[in-house]
C-alpha cells in the first residue's frame, strides 16, 4: 500500500492503546496504521520521541459573538489558528438567532462568519432562545444536519433566557429526534437577586471584581442543574450541561447517571486550573467569565471527575474580550464582558496539568478531548480517534517541550492570556487536518478558508457511531 503522508515512529494514541509505529494518511483519510509502512513516494513526517494524538475537538467556543454591548475578538480566522496551534482540529460554535431571527436564519449568520476564514473544520450548536416560535423549527434543523441545541437559563438582558416549560419541551424533541440539548445551567432569580443585593456603589466600591465570585455562589449552579436532570429524567430527551465548575455539579451528575438518567456534562479547561483567588489582584476583572472559576475544592472535584467519569469532556467556553473590552466594567462588575480567551492553551493546559502532573493519564486525555467530544456530538467515527478510516486529524507534541504562554507569541487576537508567563507542554510541533499539514514547527502554515463543515445525524452516547459525512 503506498501513501501521501507517513506519520512516523511517534508514540501513537489509538482508543485500543497506544504504540510506538507509523500513521499511514490517503487523501484526507488515516489509511493504516502499524511499523515500517511503506514511505514509496509519501511525504514523511518524523513524529520519533513524540506523542501522536487525535486532533482535539473543543465542542464548546463562541467566536465573533456579540455579548454584553462587545463583540468577542477572536473570529473565525484567528479563533481556528488558534486552536490549530494548540492541536485543535475541530470546533462547535453556537448559532444564537438574533432578535426575530429563525432557527436556520442563526445558522445562516453563522454560516457567514466562518466562510473563508476557518482553517480547521467545524459545526455549530443551534440555541433555542424563544421557545413558541422556534419549537416547530427544531426539526427542520435536524433535517439540515444539525444535533445539538442549545437552552440558556439565564441571560434575559440579551433575550436568551429559557423557561423550564422550554426546556422540558426541548428535551422532549430531543428524545424523538434522537439528538442533544446543551443547557447553560444557573439559577436566574437567584442569581439577579443576589446580583441586586450586592449592586451599591459602596460594595463595589469595596470589593471591586471579587463582587463577580460573591454573587455566584455555588448553589446557583448546582440547584439549576438539579432542575434540568430533572426534566431529563421524565422526558428521557438527551441532557448534556455544558461549563460545568461545581463539586456539587459534579455529584448531581454522577448520582443522576447512575440510576439512568441520559444527562452528559462537561467541564472547561479554567476549571481545573484556575480558582477564585484570581479576582484578588488588579486585573481580576479581565478573569470574569460565566460561570465563574471557583475553589480548589471544586478543581480536585472536577479533576476526579474525569477520572471516575461524570464528566465526559474538557472544553473552553473560549469567548476572548480585549484588556479595552473588559475595561467596560468601569468598576461595576455587572458590566465586564464576560468571556476567557482558551483556543490555543486547551490541549497544553490539560497535557500539562493533567497528564504531567499525574492527574489523568495520556489516554484518558484523548478521550476527554477527543474520543469522547466526538462520540456526544455525533461526529464519531470520522472525527475523534486515530483509527483507519477517520479523518487525517492529528497533532504531534513534544513529551516534555515547554513553551511560555505570552499574548505577543500566540495566534489568538486577545492582547493578555489568563495564564500569561505560565511554562506550558503540549503546543502542536505538527497539526494535520485532514492530511493537511496546518502547523509547522508550532507555526501555522495552512491556508484559512479550508475549512469544512460538518452535517451530523445523531448525538448524546446512546447514538454516537453515526456521524454525517
Amino acid at each position: 500500500m503506498q501513501f501521501d503522508t507517513v506519520v512516523r515512529g511517534g508514540n501513537v494514541v489509538t482508543p485500543t492503546g497506544a504504540f510506538t509505529g507509523d500513521v499511514g494518511i490517503t487523501g484526507e483519510k488515516i489509511a493504516a496504521l502499524g511499523a515500517n509502512l511503506d514511505t514509496t513516494g509519501a511525504k514523511v513526517i518524523d513524529a520519533a520521541g513524540h506523542h501522536v494524538i487525535p486532533g482535539v475537538l473543543d465542542v464548546h467556543v463562541h467566536l465573533a459573538l456579540p455579548f454584553m454591548g462587545a463583540v468577542s475578538a477572536d473570529d473565525y480566522r484567528s479563533g481556528t489558528r488558534a486552536g490549530a496551534r494548540g492541536g485543535v482540529t475541530t470546533l462547535i460554535d453556537f448559532a444564537i438567532p438574533y432578535e426575530g431571527d429563525s432557527l436556520s436564519a442563526a445558522a445562516d449568520n453563522w454560516h457567514k462568519k466562518a466562510e473563508g476564514k476557518a482553517l480547521i473544520d467545524y459545526t455549530f450548536h443551534i440555541c433555542v432562545t424563544r421557545w413558541d416560535e422556534h419549537k416547530d423549527q427544531i426539526k427542520g434543523m435536524v433535517d439540515r444536519g444539525f444535533s445539538t441545541f442549545k437552552e440558556f437559563m439565564i441571560y434575559a438582558s440579551e433575550g436568551w433566557q429559557s423557561d423550564d416549560r422550554a426546556m422540558f419541551g426541548t428535551l422532549e424533541k430531543m428524545k424523538e429526534y434522537g439528538t442533544m440539548l446543551l443547557v447553560h445551567a444557573e439559577s436566574a432569580g437567584v442569581l439577579d437577586e443576589l446580583i441586586a443585593r450586592y449592586h451599591t456603589p459602596e460594595l463595589m466600591k469595596k470589593y471591586g471584581a471579587r463582587l463577580h465570585p460573591m454573587t455566584r455562589p455555588n448553589f446557583v449552579e448546582a440547584e439549576a442543574i438539579q432542575r434540568a436532570v430533572m426534566w431529563s429524567e421524565v422526558t428521557g430527551g438527551q441532557l448534556y450541561i455544558v461549563h460545568m465548575s461545581t463539586a456539587e455539579g459534579a455529584d448531581i451528575i454522577r448520582a443522576a447517571q447512575a440510576r439512568g438518567v441520559p444527562v452528559l456534562a462537561e467541564t472547561c479547561v479554567q476549571y481545573l486550573v484556575l480558582d477564585d483567588s484570581v479576582f484578588d489582584g488588579p486585573d481580576g476583572h479581565l478573569f470574569a467569565c460565566c460561570p465563574q472559576v471557583k475553589k480548589p475544592k471544586d478543581m480536585a472535584r472536577l479533576w476526579q471527575g474525569l477520572n471516575s467519569g461524570e464528566v465526559s469532556a474538557v472544553s473552553t467556553d473560549t469567548c476572548t474580550f480585549t484588556r479595552e473590552q473588559k475595561a467596560l466594567w468601569n468598576g461595576d462588575w455587572t458590566k465586564i464582558p464576560m468571556g476567557l480567551p482558551g483556543l490555543e492553551t486547551l490541549l497544553p493546559l490539560t497535557y500539562t496539568r493533567g497528564v504531567l502532573e499525574g492527574r489523568i493519564s495520556l489516554q484518558q486525555m484523548c478521550d476527554k478531548l477527543s474520543t469522547s467530544p466526538a462520540r456526544m456530538m455525533g461526529l464519531y467515527p470520522r472525527k475523534g480517534a486515530i483509527q483507519v478510516g477517520a479523518d487525517a486529524d492529528l497533532a504531534i507534541i513534544h513529551p516534555t517541550t515547554q513553551h511560555t504562554v505570552s499574548p505577543k507569541t500566540m495566534e489568538t487576537n486577545a492582547d493578555w492570556s489568563p495564564y500569561d508567563g505560565w511554562k506550558l507542554a503540549g503546543f502542536a510541533r505538527t497539526t494535520l487536518s485532514r492530511g493537511d499539514v496546518i502547523v509547522d514547527d508550532y507555526k501555522v502554515v495552512g491556508k484559512e478558508g479550508r475549512g469544512q463543515w460538518l452535517p451530523r445525524k445523531s448525538a448524546g452516547l446512546a447514538t454516537s457511531d453515526s456521524a454525517g459525512a
